[in-house]
Protein backbone atom coordinates (compact mmCIF):
# COMPACT_ATOMS: atom_id res chain seq x y z
CA UNK A 1 0.00 0.00 0.00
CA UNK A 2 1.37 3.43 -0.90
CA UNK A 3 2.61 5.76 1.80
CA UNK A 4 0.16 8.54 0.87
CA UNK A 5 -2.74 6.10 1.01
CA UNK A 6 -1.67 4.81 4.43
CA UNK A 7 -1.44 8.39 5.70
CA UNK A 8 -5.09 9.13 4.98
CA UNK A 9 -6.47 5.71 5.89
CA UNK A 10 -4.96 5.78 9.38
CA UNK A 11 -5.03 9.53 10.06
CA UNK A 12 -8.19 10.53 11.92
CA UNK A 13 -6.72 13.96 12.74
CA UNK A 14 -6.42 14.74 9.03
CA UNK A 15 -9.89 13.33 8.36
CA UNK A 16 -11.56 15.45 11.04
CA UNK A 17 -9.71 18.50 9.70
CA UNK A 18 -11.06 17.75 6.23
CA UNK A 19 -14.57 17.23 7.61
CA UNK A 20 -14.52 20.68 9.18
CA UNK A 21 -12.93 22.22 6.10
CA UNK A 22 -15.65 20.66 3.95
CA UNK A 23 -18.36 22.04 6.21
CA UNK A 24 -16.79 25.46 5.75
CA UNK A 25 -17.12 24.90 2.01
CA UNK A 26 -13.44 24.95 1.10
CA UNK A 27 -12.32 21.45 0.17
CA UNK A 28 -10.42 20.42 -2.97
CA UNK A 29 -11.17 17.45 -5.19
CA UNK A 30 -8.08 15.62 -3.90
CA UNK A 31 -9.14 16.28 -0.30
CA UNK A 32 -12.65 15.03 -1.06
CA UNK A 33 -11.17 11.78 -2.37
CA UNK A 34 -8.91 11.43 0.67
CA UNK A 35 -11.85 11.99 3.01
CA UNK A 36 -14.04 9.47 1.19
CA UNK A 37 -11.29 6.85 1.39
CA UNK A 38 -10.87 7.44 5.12
CA UNK A 39 -14.60 7.46 5.86
CA UNK A 40 -15.04 4.17 3.96
CA UNK A 41 -13.12 2.42 6.73
CA UNK A 42 -13.51 4.59 9.82
CA UNK A 43 -16.84 4.48 11.64
CA UNK A 44 -15.61 6.87 14.32
CA UNK A 45 -14.95 9.63 11.80
CA UNK A 46 -18.31 8.93 10.13
CA UNK A 47 -19.99 9.59 13.46
CA UNK A 48 -17.84 12.71 13.94
CA UNK A 49 -18.96 13.98 10.54
CA UNK A 50 -22.64 13.36 11.35
CA UNK A 51 -22.29 15.19 14.67
CA UNK A 52 -20.47 18.12 13.07
CA UNK A 53 -23.19 18.48 10.45
CA UNK A 54 -25.83 18.45 13.19
CA UNK A 55 -23.99 21.01 15.33
CA UNK A 56 -23.48 23.32 12.35
CA UNK A 57 -27.15 23.07 11.40
CA UNK A 58 -28.17 24.08 14.94
CA UNK A 59 -26.21 27.33 14.70
CA UNK A 60 -27.33 28.46 11.25
CA UNK A 61 -28.77 31.94 11.48
CA UNK A 62 -27.00 32.94 14.68
CA UNK A 63 -24.73 35.95 14.60
CA UNK A 64 -21.25 35.24 15.97
CA UNK A 65 -21.77 38.17 18.33
CA UNK A 66 -24.52 36.16 20.03
CA UNK A 67 -21.91 33.91 21.65
CA UNK A 68 -19.39 35.34 24.06
CA UNK A 69 -17.24 33.56 26.63
CA UNK A 70 -15.56 35.33 29.50
CA UNK A 71 -11.75 35.25 29.64
CA UNK A 72 -11.50 32.96 32.67
CA UNK A 73 -13.77 30.37 31.05
CA UNK A 74 -11.74 30.52 27.82
CA UNK A 75 -8.52 30.01 29.77
CA UNK A 76 -9.98 27.08 31.72
CA UNK A 77 -11.32 25.47 28.55
CA UNK A 78 -7.98 25.90 26.75
CA UNK A 79 -6.14 24.27 29.64
CA UNK A 80 -8.56 21.33 29.68
CA UNK A 81 -8.20 20.81 25.93
CA UNK A 82 -4.41 20.96 26.10
CA UNK A 83 -4.42 18.47 29.00
CA UNK A 84 -6.54 16.02 26.98
CA UNK A 85 -4.39 16.46 23.86
CA UNK A 86 -1.20 15.80 25.81
CA UNK A 87 -2.52 12.59 27.41
CA UNK A 88 -1.36 10.52 24.45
Amino acid sequence: MGNALKNIIYNCNQATFLIEKKLAGKITTAETLQLRIHLAGCSVCKIYQQQSILINSLFVGFDSGDFKLDKSFKKSLTERIEKEINKN
